[in-house]
């Protein structure tokens, strides 16, 4: 009786609700494990789907990792978007506020977009430098907007390289506070805002 009750809820699912369901634990799963250690049939075993309904979403293993990068890439863009007209310094603060929150409640999709890195399949390593290139471009935007910051960017040459130093330099703090950092989520932020103005500020 449970079992039946169990496979009719899981059918009132939608498509994307099942989707993302999938997606919520193969970032678990690959914050975990390297890419090749996890089994898709692991996956199917805890959503409780077959393993043809997951091919079925995802057509290949490379393809549902690349897809939980994208997701991880697109929620972290989404929550650090620039805001019109406010100053860098106080959206700096603001935004890893935001970030931070982020990072601390999805721990595990955090730490499996960043091993897409270490991925052996290239287009799974295209995903995550994409996303990258999307989130140095609007920090880029943001301090080109700031009258105090924008002038910089025209005369260093060197401020792109910086941003992007800086987005290596966030998340290695960022995965050593999950693995158990003493420091408090402020001082993470602090620590970060601190980094960044200092390549860049005037």
């Amino acid at each position: 009786m449970a079992a039946e009750q169990g496979a009719r809820t899981r059918r009132r699912l939608s498509t994307e609700e099942r989707r993302e369901q999938l997606l919520a634990v193969g970032a678990r799963l690959f914050s975990e494990s390297p890419y090749d250690d996890v089994w898709i049939e692991r996956v199917a075993e805890i959503a409780e789907v077959s393993r043809g309904l997951l091919y079925h979403y995802f057509p290949t293993k490379r393809d549902f990792f690349a897809a939980v990068v994208e997701r991880e890439s697109t929620r972290m863009l989404r929550m650090t978007a620039a805001v019109p007209g406010m100053p860098v310094r106080e959206q700096l603060s603001a935004g890893l506020d935001t970030f931070l929150e982020y990072v601390e409640a999805h721990a595990h999709g955090y730490r499996a977009f960043h091993r897409a890195d270490a991925a052996g399949d290239q287009s799974v390593r295209k995903v995550y430098q994409r996303a990258l290139a999307a989130q140095e471009r609007q920090i880029l935007a943001a301090l080109a907007a700031d009258p105090e910051f924008g002038a910089v960017l025209e005369v260093r040459p060197d401020t792109r390289l910086a941003v992007r130093g800086w987005l290596a330099f966030t998340t290695a703090v960022c995965l050593e506070w999950l693995r158990g950092s003493d420091l408090s989520r402020e001082q993470v932020r602090d620590l970060c805002a601190r980094a960044l103005l200092g390549v860049v500020a005037p």
